[in-house]
C-alpha cells in the first residue's frame, strides 16, 4: 500500500549525502518513484562521473535530455518516464553565451582556446550558477511556455552533503564576485526556485556515526541559508534477523552453546569447539554493531524530519535493484 506524498508541492528534489552512502543509487529510485506515479521525471547529474548512464545501463551521456526508463505501473495508471541529463558546466556555459549574447560559433572558438575552463576554474560560484542554471530552466518550462519537454518533477543529484550548502547558495558564492549583470539576475532567479516551496532538498545517510554526523550538520547548514530541507534516507540497511531479546543476550555472551551444536548437527555439518566459539562472536558483533545503528536511528529519527529506509541490497545495484528501491520509496510516501 503507497502512502500520500510527503512532497506534493515540490518539483524540483535535490539528492545530497556524504560520499559512500549511496547517493545517486537513491537519486535515481527516486527518479524512478515519481515516474511510478504518470510523472515525466528529469534525472540530472553535475558531478561528471556518468553514473547515471551506469546505473541504467545506457551509453555515456551527452549534454541532452535522453528517456532511459519508464516508471513502475501502478493501479492501471500509465507510468510516466525517466529522462537523463549529465550537466557539465562547459557545456552550460556555451548554451547560455549563445542564449543571451548570441555567439554561436565565437563562444566554441572560446571552448576551444580554454577560456570557458578558466572562467570557471577562476570563479567555482560561476561554475555553481552555471549547473544549477539548467536545472532552472528545466523546472521554469511550463511557466515560461517554452517548446521544450516539460517535466512534472526534476531530481538533481547534487553534490555531497560537505558543499551542498555552498552549491546551492549561489548568490552568497557570487557576493564578491558580480554584484550587478546577467550571471548576478540569473543567481538571483536561481535563489528563488531553491528557496521557494518547490525545492526540497533530501539528505542521504547510513547508521554509522559520520555520515549521520555529517547530515544533522547539513540540515543545520541549510537551515541558515534558509534552503528548504526535506527528508532523510537512511539508505545499506541491513536486515533485523534477531529480535531484542536475542541481541540483549547475544550483546552480553548468554548463548545455549548445546542448542547451536544441535542445529549445526541437524544441518549436516561438523560440529567443533571452535565452530561454535565463531558463530558466537559473530553474533556478539552483529548484536554490538545492531546498538549503535539503533543509536544512530534514533539520531536520524530526532532530526523532526521524515525519515525512509532501503535495505542492502545482496545481488548490488541493476536497473531491477533501482525498480525495487524506487517501489520501497513510494510505500513510504517519498514520491
Amino acid at each position: 500500500m503507497n502512502r500520500v506524498s510527503d512532497w506534493p508541492d515540490a518539483r524540483l528534489h535535490v539528492v545530497t549525502g556524504k560520499g559512500g552512502t549511496g547517493k545517486s543509487t537513491v537519486a535515481a529510485a527516486l527518479a524512478l518513484a515519481l515516474a511510478s506515479t504518470a510523472k515525466d521525471v528529469l534525472l540530472c547529474e553535475v558531478e561528471g562521473r556518468q553514473g547515471i548512464a551506469r546505473m541504467f545501463d545506457v551509453d555515456p551521456l551527452p549534454y541532452e535530455e535522453r528517456r532511459i526508463a519508464r516508471g513502475l505501473p501502478q493501479g492501471g495508471i500509465a507510468p510516466g518516464s525517466v529522462y537523463a541529463l549529465h550537466i557539465d558546466a562547459e557545456s552550460a556555459l556555451l548554451e547560455y553565451l549563445s542564449m543571451y549574447y548570441k555567439l554561436g560559433r565565437a563562444g566554441k572558438a572560446l571552448d576551444r582556446f580554454g577560456i570557458i575552463d578558466f572562467a570557471t576554474t577562476i570563479a567555482p560560484g560561476v561554475r555553481d550558477v552555471l549547473l544549477t542554471g539548467k536545472v532552472y530552466e528545466a523546472a521554469r518550462r511550463g511557466a515560461e511556455n517554452t517548446s521544450a519537454r516539460r517535466y512534472d518533477a526534476i531530481v538533481l543529484d547534487a553534490p555531497p552533503t560537505g558543499r551542498i550548502t555552498q552549491f546551492l547558495n549561489v548568490n552568497g558564492e557570487l557576493a564578491g564576485l558580480a554584484k550587478v549583470g546577467p550571471i548576478k539576475a540569473q543567481a538571483d532567479k536561481v535563489m528563488t526556485l531553491l528557496r521557494s516551496q518547490r525545492t526540497v532538498v533530501h539528505l542521504v545517510t547510513v547508521l554509522e556515526e559520520m555520515p549521520v554526523q555529517e547530515c544533522v550538520d547539513g540540515i543545520a547548514d541549510l537551515r541558515i541559508a534558509e534552503l528548504p530541507v526535506g527528508g532523510v534516507v537512511v539508505n545499506l540497511v541491513r536486515p533485523g534477523d534477531l529480535g531484542q531479546a536475542d541481541l540483549r543476550n547475544a550483546r552480553s555472551g548468554r548463548f545455549d552453546r548445546e542448542k547451536i551444536a544441535a542445529d549445526l548437527s541437524f544441518a549436516k555439518l561438523d560440529v567443533t569447539h571452535d565452530l561454535v566459539e565463531a558463530l558466537t562472536r559473530e553474533a556478539r558483533d552483529h548484536a554490538e554493531r545492531r546498538a549503535l545503528e539503533d543509536q544512530q536511528r534514533r539520531i536520524v529519527q530526532d532530526l523532526g524530519v521524515p525519515s525512509y529506509e532501503l535495505p542492502r541490497l545482496a545481488d548490488g545495484i541493476d536497473l531491477g535493484g533501482l525498480y525495487e528501491l524506487a517501489a520501497l520509496l513510494r510505500a513510504q510516501g517519498m514520491a
